[in-house]
């Protein structure tokens, strides 16, 4: 009975597949009425989205089926594969789904899944057909604003892009319903609190302007798609700065060094000094910069006043212009230009910048270059070291 049962099937897969092959001409002509989707008719994602290895970018229930007499030589696909599932729909319905990779190439299984990379890659079209464009050795970005909470008369409307998600209202505020990496629960009631109706505040950031010319990232997909250490160094560094969100094999090449001594100073507040030489050693270290851009360093790092009387002010953060002046030593031995915000000579900081967020140093050099700083030893006897690094793909 079982030898009867398949030897019957063999039958009925050679005659399906003389029927596929009879009708293919037919079907080439009557086609033309019924002509072939469009690769981006298919996608469950945008063209120009980062997409990784397991993304599904197909989307099963957009992919068209068609009578099957207009489209034999799909019958034919399935039957050569196998996929005796689809055949079999086939002849019962009438109609044939368009095989996947009829619109699909490289990067994607015929499954419809992202496939036979390392990185994060992007949805195209290449040549009519859905493809995946391979990262190159750098990935970079902008900080950019796209969460927005704007108070109400009794509430906080939460803006994502340019859409209204939601309104909270203000008894509601919590880490349930507002985004808090960025601006905690306490700071945002104290915010709500003293602000006026209409007036608006950053709750959270995309990853947007990328040097290959992807879409956007908006928050929630950032650490799946770049990883954990992305989403932690865009906390620290200012909205507007460059993020380097992938990179390949690399060499890290110490290219440049610097080293100074808080010293002693009697008319200041010398252990003052020593606390802001290491912040600022701190504010600085493991920035880094994409070739041809320009990157502050940390936004979350604070530096103590300490008493001046020569200045208007009648303070100044003393003990940052030693740990500056190893950072410019390195950048200028790395063959990079004189930082914003900074000066010649012993003073090496400009009044009225801030040492992290206001000085501003530019990679003029073609691969993304990471700035080390550390301290060593105490008080006014310690030393602050530099090394500008440059990241060089193997």
């Amino acid at each position: 009975m079982l030898q009867k049962y398949l030897g019957n099937s063999k039958i009925n897969i050679a005659v399906l597949i003389l029927l596929a092959l009879a009708m293919y001409p037919f079907g080439n002509i009557v086609g033309t009425y019924c002509p072939q989707q469009g690769p981006t008719d298919i996608t469950s994602l945008s063209v120009g989205d980062t997409v990784i290895v397991g993304t599904q970018v197909t989307d099963d229930s957009k992919i068209r089926k068609v009578p099957l007499l207009y489209h034999p030589e799909y019958l034919g696909y399935y039957i050569s594969n196998m996929e005796f599932l689809d055949v079999i729909d086939a002849v019962v319905t009438g109609t044939v789904k368009t095989p996947t990779d009829q619109l699909t190439s490289t990067g994607i299984s015929k499954e419809g899944v992202a496939q036979g990379f390392s990185g994060p890659g992007i949805l195209a079209v290449t040549d009519n057909k859905l493809t995946v464009t391979y990262p190159g050795n750098f990935v970079y970005g902008y900080k950019t604003s796209y969460t927005f909470g704007v108070k109400t008369n009794d509430g906080l409307k939460i803006i994502e892009g340019k859409n209204t998600v939601k309104v909270v209202p203000y008894d509601q505020i919590n880490n349930g319903t507002v985004p808090h990496d960025y601006v905690s629960v306490n700071t945002l009631k104290d915010w709500y609190e003293s602000a006026s109706t209409g007036d608006s505040i950053t709750l959270d950031y995309a990853i947007s302007k990328f040097n290959d010319g992807r879409n956007l990232v908006t928050p929630e997909n950032i650490e799946s798609l770049f990883g954990s250490d992305v989403l932690d160094y865009m906390e620290n560094y200012p909205a507007g700065l460059p993020i380097l969100a992938y990179n390949s094999s690399v060499t890290q090449k110490v290219i440049g060094t610097g080293a100074d001594t808080v010293g002693y100073y009697a008319e200041y507040d010398n252990a003052k000094r020593a606390y802001n030489a290491h912040s600022f050693a701190e504010a600085w270290n493991g920035t880094i910069i994409p070739p041809h851009t320009t990157s502050s360093g940390k936004e979350t790092v604070g530096f103590e006043r300490v008493s001046d009387t020569t200045v208007s002010a009648g303070w100044v953060t003393h003990g940052v212009c030693p740990a500056a002046r190893s950072l410019r030593g390195a950048l200028f031995d790395a063959g990079l230009g004189l930082p914003v915000g900074m000066q010649s000579g012993e003073y090496a900081v400009k009044l009225g910048y801030n040492p992290a967020t206001g000085i501003t140093v530019t990679n003029t050099k073609d691969y993304p270059i990471k700035i080390l700083m550390w301290t060593e030893g105490s008080g006014t006897s310690m030393n602050i070291y530099t090394k500008v690094i440059e990241l060089v793909p193997n």
